[in-house]
């Protein structure tokens, strides 16, 4: 497969929404809604593709690099704890998009790619307000596509938060809801759960591109071998399928291929978030195969001498996360203060932190996540719809009258729903 240069050009002329055209006038990036790498997976059938975590930039250069040789569509993102106003990396919404349309244009990259922010988290009514003004702000900086997550609220507020603040979010733009906190093998989602989610925003006419679960994902480091519910996330999908809203799998990393390839075939997920493994590769920790750090006989992550940084700012990035008493999967805390100086290592040391990305993602797309070959079919959704706008997948099937937040309130207090303890839903 692969584009002709016409086809390209063509949705270069047309397929870059209207905040990308303002921000990158000249540019040759294909940055897209999306709705438009929803599609391509959609288009491939049993296709789900990676949505990078770019905590720091050599995680964007090698996603970018890694699916331009997959040929396939990809969504670089980040979440508001590690890219919001209180971040932890030194990527965040407001520059995210400016990084990946710099090293789309400098390496020549032409796959399309949507700029998500992924878990934009609501955990009370301020944080509604805030949104109000900050995702305005942020699809101003070249966000694309937004994850919505109030999952941790009471269900009927999670409904009414996603109801509340998706007229600020554009009708192109790719949008994601979430149902069911992250909080591991404590309380799963249920189907009650999602279906009065979906049916509830299908009623004030919101047609989400993704629900995201908690279906057994641990966000971080992955301790135990149980990891993602496959059954459970069909059971859920399949309920779901009127409704015409694809998967989105929060916390991969630490999850086997098999284990993943499963829910590629097995579930309607088109989009599949990796972050901490991302960020272990440039550092040049030990992973295995599906990503998991791995730790020496004193619990210590082990330093690869041949890849990522060098000993010297290894040796360093331990010590400071003593002197912090950071272990284990909060050395994600190390992005920020040691963004700047990942970038002043050599070259040819920068060159394989970017490297050991590309290759363990590309071994995704191509091997596990069946992404191959999706850019064109996405460029192809493109030229079909004329337009950077793809529109929804459904249509309004719920009675709005059924729907008003009296009765959404009334609905909540009946639902089958697993609530327990307080996880980590951030990202």
């Amino acid at each position: 497969m692969g584009n002709t240069s016409s086809e390209f050009e063509k949705a270069l002329q047309f397929g870059r929404p209207p905040n990308i055209v303002r921000l990158f006038p000249n540019s040759r990036a294909l940055i897209v809604s999306g709705k438009v790498i929803d599609r391509a997976m959609i288009a491939k059938g049993k296709a789900m593709t990676i949505a990078a975590n770019g905590r720091n930039h050599f995680v964007i250069r090698g996603a970018l690099i890694a699916a331009q040789r997959a040929d396939a569509a990809i969504i670089i993102e980040i979440a508001k704890s590690e890219g919001g106003t209180s971040a932890y990396c030194a990527t965040n919404f407001w520059n995210m998009a400016r990084q990946v349309d710099a090293v789309m244009n400098e390496l020549g990259i032409t796959i399309p790619v949507a700029i998500h922010a992924d878990h934009y988290g609501i955990k009370g009514d301020q944080d509604v307000e805030t949104g109000k003004l900050e995702i305005p702000s942020m699809l101003d900086a070249g966000i694309t596509s937004i994850a919505i997550d109030a999952s941790h609220l009471p269900d009927d507020e999670n409904l009414l938060a996603n109801i509340t603040l998706k007229p600020y979010v554009p009708e192109w733009a790719g949008y994601e809801t979430e149902v069911g906190e992250i909080k591991g093998k404590e309380g799963l989602s249920t189907v009650d759960e999602a279906l009065f989610l979906i049916q509830g925003l299908n009623a004030h006419d919101i047609f989400p591109d993704w629900i995201a679960l908690n279906n057994g994902t641990t966000h971080g480091i992955e301790a135990s071998d149980k990891g993602i519910q496959v059954p459970l996330t069909t059971e859920i999908h399949n309920a779901l399928t009127e409704y015409k809203v694809s998967g989105a799998q929060h916390g991969t990393s630490g999850n086997n291929s098999d284990r993943l390839r499963n829910i590629v075939h097995q579930t309607n997920t088109t989009k599949a978030n990796v972050a901490t493994a991302l960020q272990m590769i440039t550092w040049g920790v030990k992973v295995n195969d599906y990503g998991n750090a791995q730790l020496d006989e004193n619990g210590e992550f082990i330093k690869m001498a041949d890849a990522g940084v060098t000993e010297e700012l290894w040796a360093e990035m331990v010590e400071y996360a003593r002197s912090k008493d950071i272990k284990g999967g909060n050395y994600k805390k190390l992005n920020l203060p040691f963004e700047n100086k990942l970038s002043g290592q050599p070259k040819d040391v920068r060159e394989r932190m970017a490297k050991g990305v590309e290759d363990f993602i590309y071994e995704l797309l191509t091997n596990v996540f069946n992404a191959k070959d999706t850019a064109p079919l996405a460029i192809e959704t493109i030229l079909k719809a004329g337009s950077y706008d793809l529109g929804p997948k459904a249509a309004r099937i719920e009675d709005p009258a059924e729907w008003t937040e009296d009765k959404i309130r009334e609905r909540a207090a009946s639902l089958n729903a697993d609530k327990r303890s307080t996880g980590d839903f951030d990202d």
